[in-house]
């Protein structure tokens, strides 16, 4: 499996599938999967717990798959790349964004 390319915290835009054209902030990312902040929204039932009293319907995001997502650069899509920087100790990995060039993080 390939290098990914979306980290936690990253803005990103949903490409395809009912919720196209979405925007949010990656809250977790799963092996091919991300969790984006008020996107692909779900109901879930939930009964009466010590932590939730009451119970009732929870409105809560669903994992949405990494391939139906592309990062946000300066408020535009992009895809991303990898390249070497020098730093403090040697050469380090680091994301570039393929339309600029310019290094992510």
């Amino acid at each position: 499996m390939s290098t990914i390319k979306i980290k936690k915290g990253d803005n990103i835009k949903v490409i395809t599938g009912k919720d196209k054209g979405k925007e949010g902030k990656v809250i977790a990312v799963m092996d091919s999967k991300v969790l984006v902040e008020g996107v692909n929204m779900i109901t879930k039932h939930s009964k009466a717990s010590q932590t939730n009293p009451k119970g009732g319907i929870i409105h809560q995001e669903a994992p949405i798959d990494i391939s139906n997502v592309m990062y946000v650069h300066k408020g535009k899509v992009t895809r991303i790349g990898f390249t070497t920087v020098e730093g403090k100790k040697g050469p380090k990995k680091a994301r570039i964004a393929k339309s600029t060039g310019e290094v992510i993080d």
